[in-house]
């Protein structure tokens, strides 16, 4: 068992009657641990020990639990319970604290009064009865204010409560501590510095609570000023100046831009409309939609670059603050081109037909061109088709010259389809066209010509006048007159006689005709130029050689000349009986005036006496003797020869020929 030793010990006795009363102080601190000695009651009390027991000593607590309790064997007070003083004597109102105990012993009986003094330490820190003190505070409020702050409460008494406060530093707040009636310590905040919420909505702080003991306890509490806003902040937008691209015909409800215009203030003092100031106008509040709550702008009307590409506006923002402030920006909208227009081109002058033979370099056309958008969208080109005689010759801007380049010819191209195609350079290009058809006058610049540059005609002899020998139609690719053509035949003399005499040919169609009846056995053939004259001015001509070549016609007979014999008569030839084998008897000669065609002669027997006796050559008419005569043969022999010609019918002529042998004497 511990003893503790009594801090102070007062005896009071007195006798009445039989019961003796003696009070008896004791100190002690709080907390002691259990079974420690508070003192030795037997000893100061006087008691013997050894009969305690028997005498039934027993110790009572007043009204309160039992924190202690005697050892009956040794007469030592101890502590049963540990001992909070806080809790054994709750209230401050006084700083004592006292276990009233009575001690009992009977034979005799006897009663002592004890009083244990329990003394406080310092085993309690300052709390705070909430861990966070919430203040609000306007942002108008004026430096010097002043806040009362909760206490803090410390069970323990004396130099242990709490003896004073600090505050987190701060450069808004300071505390300033002061001694309350009952004597306690309590603390007011006061604002050194105007606060400004939109710097800084809350202010977080610690406050600490200090007692007195050794060492010293503390608790600490949160303070947290939350500022009350006050409508001292306008809108504010992001930029003071925006510009802004959109592309033209962007669909109706297109979002041009999201304002966002900003409010430090807070609650109503930040709920902001937006609405168009009077500097925007009409045509512009049309076009684009302003939506007050939320600040996006939006496609309203028709976005059209050509007819209105620059829009200003000025937008207000404006809060909802008992006296409500307000901040503009402004902004400039420009309308983007879009490639939506074709390019358009006029035909400002255009001289059609002109002449074929016109000079090169020669403006036929003037042309213009145009686009309603911008940029490279604006930005035209205009072509021809390849392969043309023209160019196009830049003269000013927008505006192109079509110029002869090479030489026209109308009877190659009569015409020409000019396309004019203006194309803009946007992305995908855009084109429009236009075509012109120019026509070409002509000139006399072609001379006729016939198919042939050389005509041979063959003509049938004995032939009726009048017919028609050939067509000799020249070809002019001139137009009108200087195609209209006069045929004649250039004179040429033949013997003294005029090819005019001799054929005709028709002035307009170019027809040839035989003016007499031609024997070829006395004309064979004619060589003469006929000319084709067009009615141009001045007139072109050309002439082409005709060669009439006339064709015989097997219209005579042959004529036999050998052997002569007079008409109708027959010849008579005498030969030897002994003539060879192979000897010539008589040679038979036709002549035919027809051509070498006509005129070629065979010859046949057309009668003989003996076939076995006499041949014929066909081609030169010779008759020799196939054999020797023998005495059987008759002495006259008759042979009839037909010489005909080689044309179509065949024409003949026949001799008769009467052979006499006759004997020859032998030398």
């Amino acid at each position: 068992w511990k003893r503790y030793v009594p801090l102070v010990t007062i005896l009071f006795s007195s006798f009445t009657a039989q019961i003796s009363s003696t009070l008896t102080h004791y100190s002690i601190p709080e907390e002691m641990k259990e079974r420690s000695v508070v003192a030795n009651l037997a000893t100061d009390l006087r008691l013997d020990v050894k009969t305690l027991n028997e005498r039934k000593m027993r110790l009572d607590v007043i009204a309160n639990k039992k924190y202690l309790d005697v050892n009956k064997e040794t007469g030592e007070l101890y502590i049963v319970k540990k001992i909070d003083r806080e809790d054994l004597c709750p209230s401050k109102l006084t700083s004592s604290c006292y276990l009233r105990l009575e001690v009992t012993l009977e034979n005799p009986i006897r009663i002592f009064n004890i009083d244990v003094e329990i003394l406080d330490m310092n085993d309690n820190a300052p709390q705070f009865r909430r861990d966070a003190i919430h203040l609000d505070i306007s942002e108008s409020t004026p430096k010097g204010e002043r806040f009362s702050l909760s206490n803090a409460v410390d069970p323990d008494v004396g130099s242990n409560s709490v003896k004073t406060y600090y505050l987190s530093e701060s450069e808004y707040f300071n505390i300033e501590v002061q001694t309350a009636r009952d004597g306690s310590k309590i603390s007011e905040l006061i604002l050194l510095k105007q606060l400004d919420r939109e710097q800084q909505a809350v202010h977080n702080l610690t406050l600490t609570a200090v007692d007195g003991g050794k060492p010293a306890r503390s608790g600490t509490a949160s303070v947290i000023v939350r500022v009350l806003d006050t409508n001292d902040n306008k809108p504010t937008f992001d930029k003071s100046m925006y510009n802004v691209k959109i592309m033209e015909n962007s669909p109706i409800g297109s979002l041009v831009l999201h304002l966002n215009a900003t409010d430090f203030d807070e609650g109503s003092n930040s709920d902001i409309t937006y609405s168009y100031s009077l500097y925007t106008s009409e045509k512009t509040q049309e076009t684009f939609y302003l939506n007050p709550t939320s600040g996006e702008i939006t496609v309203r009307g028709l976005l059209n670059y050509e007819e209105f590409n620059i829009y200003d506006m000025e937008v207000i923002a404006t809060d909802k603050g008992a006296n409500s402030l307000s901040g503009q920006c402004t902004i400039k909208i420009l309308v983007e081109d879009m490639n939506d227009n074709h390019p358009e081109l006029s035909i400002k002058s255009f001289q059609s037909p002109v002449s074929e033979d016109i000079k090169l370099d020669t403006v036929i056309a003037v042309v213009s061109v145009s686009d309603k958008d911008s940029g490279e969208n604006g930005i035209v080109d205009l072509h021809i088709p390849d392969n043309m005689p023209f160019k196009l010759r830049k003269s000013s801007d927008n505006y192109y010259e079509l110029v002869v380049s090479e030489d026209l010819d109308r009877e190659k191209v009569p015409e020409y389809d000019i396309t004019f195609t203006v194309t803009d350079r946007g992305s995908p290009p855009l084109s429009d066209n236009e075509t012109m058809t120019l026509e070409l006058l002509d000139v006399n610049d072609n001379v006729p010509q016939f198919p042939k540059s050389f005509y041979t005609i063959r003509v049938m002899e004995n032939n009726a006048p009048g017919s028609l020998l050939e067509s000799l139609s020249a070809f002019d690719p001139d137009l009108h007159e200087n195609q209209y053509l006069v045929y004649v035949i250039i004179e040429k003399e033949i013997a003294n006689t005029s090819m005019s005499m001799l054929f005709s040919i028709n002035p307009e169609d170019g027809k040839l005709h035989a003016l007499k009846t031609f024997d070829y056995e006395i004309e064979k053939e004619f060589l003469f130029h006929i000319e084709a004259r067009d009615s141009g001015s001045p007139p072109l001509s050309s002439n082409v050689s005709v060669h009439i070549i006339i064709v015989d016609q097997n219209d005579n007979a042959p004529v036999i000349v050998s052997p002569w014999r007079a008409h109708g008569s027959v010849v008579e030839e005498k030969i030897p009986r002994s003539t060879d084998k192979g000897s010539l008897v008589a040679k038979v000669i036709a002549l035919d005036t027809d051509s070498v065609h006509n005129s070629r002669i065979t010859y046949q027997f057309l009668q003989v006496t003996d076939a076995t006796l006499f041949s014929l050559d066909q081609y030169n008419g010779e008759i020799r003797t196939m054999r020797m005569f023998s005495y059987r043969d008759p002495r006259h022999q008759r042979l009839v020869v037909v010489a005909k010609d080689n044309g179509e019918p065949a024409l003949s002529a026949t001799v008769t020929i009467k052979l006499s042998t006759e004997e020859t004497a032998v030398k």
